[in-house]
């Protein structure tokens, strides 16, 4: 008798990651790299809630049939009373599945940005650190169905624009590490992830935060989206799971016209040319600006619509007006016909 389907089903997710990141660790330039020889290490990023711990019982089955080492980090936030404990219990929970090496990192949550926010900044710098430390070759995150879809509306919300309801990526990481983190679940519902770990009689746990009306992801999760699948049915997480597939990949493919956009709207000197912006398709002149603006220094993810709707208008509606400020203190000026972006 084989395992219980909602088990099959993220262990079969989990497998086809895993090829994945051996595929990569081979074949693209840019991909994870392990010392020759030695078997790769993955990492399953527990917080110890059903949706991570499934993964980790999933990553510690299929992980030693490919030859590859499986590990786990959890990370203490330090935001609740007991957090430490909390983490301890974390570790032993993965230690008892066999995962190895397994850590609890402690981190300090900043303001910027919100709680959330700020939060989930001081989350992936400590899951930075700790795969660059260990040598992993991928850092598995328990994201669902069901948060693909929170995400999209959250984009919606906030009218961010076509990359904000493309959710988050199956496969991200920042620069020189493109393929760090990898997201097996985002075709598996939540309710999968915890019939599963009930199923194997894994101990979980649910992060009050979760439930917590302050937060606005718990907000939606348990007021907006109930609300919504009562005006229109069920199957309003699965359509916003494939708004965000199809979403990605229109996203992907303007912002490949932008990239090879963008070298012919520069002059001599490498200065973006008004007349040549105001020239292009706005959702591509749209993405050549966000592409200068960052690589002026202004933080991608504090960069919204707004921002680059303002420098907009100095190449769709000039009107003379002065300097756009923008996050990092970065400037947007036309001056002499040519766009000129910078630091102040």
């Amino acid at each position: 008798m084989g395992p219980h389907p909602a088990v099959a089903a993220i262990r079969l997710a989990v497998r086809r990651v895993l090829h994945d990141v051996l595929t990569d660790l081979t074949d693209t330039p840019d991909g994870p790299r392990t010392a020759a020889g030695s078997r790769p290490l993955v990492l399953v990023a527990c917080s110890g809630g059903a949706d991570s711990m499934a993964l980790a019982s999933a990553l510690a089955f299929e992980a030693p049939k490919l030859g590859i080492r499986a590990g786990g980090i959890t990370v203490d936030h330090g935001l609740q009373p007991g957090s430490d404990l909390r983490a301890a219990e974390v570790v032993t929970r993965m230690t008892a599945l066999r995962l190895d090496p397994v850590e609890s990192v402690a981190v300090r949550v900043g303001r910027e940005g919100g709680p959330e926010a700020a939060a989930r900044d001081a989350r992936y710098g400590a899951l930075d650190e700790a795969a660059d430390r260990l040598g992993a070759a991928a850092v598995l995150l328990g994201h669902t169905r069901d948060d693909q879809a929170e995400t999209v509306l959250l984009g919606l919300a906030r009218g961010s624009g076509i990359r904000s309801l493309s959710g988050m990526a199956e496969v991200s990481g920042g620069p020189g590490r493109s393929h760090r983190y990898r997201r097996p679940f985002l075709q598996i519902d939540r309710q999968t992830a915890r019939k599963a770990c009930m199923v194997q009689s894994l101990a979980v746990w649910d992060d009050p935060h979760n439930m917590d009306p302050a937060y606005t992801r718990s907000r939606l999760r348990h007021e907006g989206l109930p609300a919504l699948e009562k005006a229109l049915g069920k199957g309003v997480v699965e359509a916003l799971a494939r708004t965000a597939q199809l979403s990605r990949d229109d996203a992907d493919a303007l912002d490949a016209w932008a990239a090879e956009a963008e070298t012919g709207v520069r002059d001599a000197d490498g200065r973006l040319e008004c007349a040549k912006l105001y020239a292009l398709p706005p959702a591509v002149r749209r993405r050549v600006l966000r592409r200068a603006v960052v690589a002026a220094g202004s933080p991608a993810g504090s960069l919204f619509a707004r921002h680059i709707e303002e420098v907009d208008r100095l190449i769709t509606g000039w009107r003379g007006q002065g300097a756009i400020n923008l996050p990092g203190r970065v400037e947007a000026q036309r001056q002499g016909g040519r766009l000129v972006i910078r630091q102040g």
